[in-house]
């Protein structure tokens, strides 16, 4: 029994430095082998090289920023939502491209009792509509919005659907169907699903930018799941978002693609073929010869607040190695004279760090996105945004 036991710590010791027994690309070591010293080297070279390369190589580049016809219409503005604790905005963002017209829906709840303009967070939505329902109804832990409120934080969602649906349909439908030319090949490094979804929240942080009551300076973006990895790919795309929050994101999300635990890069590929770009396909068996690995997507947030959080019964999502990608996104976080985790000791189950710039945390549970976890992300949130931290 103690030799088992033994065995177990042993075990748990060595998933949990896994990254130490792998080749992990150097975030501080630019594409001619120029070792990176300086935050301002960082922005002016580094930084646009590993965006590059996960939009070559990765996530696919879309076609267009915000587009030149972009159209904000609140179509409703109820000032005692909530039981008279929040205005209730429903908001349509209407775009148009080549191949037609598309609309986002948005949902916005911004709290009557603070200052304006209010901080808030804003949910890429992956399940049923419904836990976004903005009448509330239907209440779901997905998005507690009245506790988000009671918080004093804006909260806000959409659907990832008013997008690109989330099935491999030849990328007929959504936004590839309004922007990408009809009669011309897809190049393989064009945008897949995630990166589709990525480009709409960027379209709701433009709607931001116009509401007099909402601060978009001190805007998060939230997503769970493959939620998840299309927060973060925004994220790393738009700086504008203050906070970036990736909720069990997994394979091509915040976990660690060299690790190999959880789901891998061949399976998620052979899973959901529509989600990344063509050439992400050619790494299936040959994850070692990626350019990038995930703590630089976590780097590139720097020096903004990046946080991810994981569940302890998820392993399908590698928590060790989500883990570890904070850990090694840290030595850019450093350039900038700013703590990143902190700490290389993966912490218990509920027991959140949120000292530094790269906050995390580990729920008990299995997969899911839970009050626990947007309580966690607000103490985050309050920590560095009403203290004034996150500018220091």
């Amino acid at each position: 029994m103690k030799l088992a036991v033994i065995l177990g710590v042993i075990l748990a010791t060595l998933t949990a430095n896994a990254a130490d027994d792998l080749s992990l690309p150097d975030p501080l070591k630019s594409l001619n082998g120029v070792k990176i010293a300086t935050a301002k080297d960082w922005q002016a070279n580094r930084r646009a090289e590993i965006l590059e390369l996960f939009r070559a190589n990765v996530y696919g580049r879309a076609p267009v920023g915000r587009p030149l016809k972009l159209r904000f219409e609140t179509r409703e503005t109820t000032k005692t939502a909530l039981s008279g604790k929040a205005i209730r905005k429903l908001v349509d963002i209407h775009f148009w491209g080549p191949g037609g017209k598309g609309t986002i829906q948005l949902a916005i709840f911004i709290p009557n009792e603070v200052p304006k303009p209010a901080p808030g967070f804003m949910l890429i939505c992956n399940r049923p509509r419904t836990n976004i329902d903005p009448t509330r109804k239907i209440k779901s832990p997905f998005w507690p919005a009245e506790r988000i409120v009671e918080r004093g934080y804006v909260a806000a969602a959409f659907h990832n659907s008013d997008l690109d649906p989330d099935k491999h349909d030849g990328f007929k439908d959504g936004v590839h169907g309004i922007f990408d030319p009809a009669d011309t090949p897809r190049p393989p490094d064009s945008w897949g699903t995630i990166a589709a979804w990525a480009w709409g929240a960027s379209r709701v942080m433009d709607y931001f930018e116009s509401d007099d009551d909402i601060d978009a300076t001190q805007m998060a973006v939230v997503g769970h799941s493959r939620g998840g990895k299309t927060s973060l790919w925004c994220g790393a795309q738009d700086q504008r978002f203050a906070l970036v929050i990736s909720n069990e994101s997994g394979c091509t999300g915040a976990a660690l693609a060299r690790r190999r635990k959880g789901e891998s890069v061949k399976q998620i590929n052979q899973g959901f073929p529509h989600w990344f770009c063509e050439n992400y396909k050619q790494f299936n068996d040959r994850v070692n010869e990626l350019p990038v690995d995930q703590h630089e997507l976590i780097a590139l947030m720097a020096p903004r607040l990046v946080y991810v959080a994981s569940a302890s019964a998820d392993s399908w999502t590698d928590p060790e190695g989500e883990f570890l990608s904070c850990v090694h996104a840290e030595s850019v976080y450093k350039l900038f004279g700013l703590r990143g985790l902190g700490t290389d000791k993966m912490p218990k189950a509920d027991q959140p760090l949120h000292n530094g710039h790269i906050g995390y945390h580990l729920r008990v549970g299995t997969h899911n996105l839970l009050e626990y976890d947007w309580n966690c992300f607000m103490d985050f949130a309050d920590k560095h945004w009403k203290t004034g931290a996150s500018k220091k």
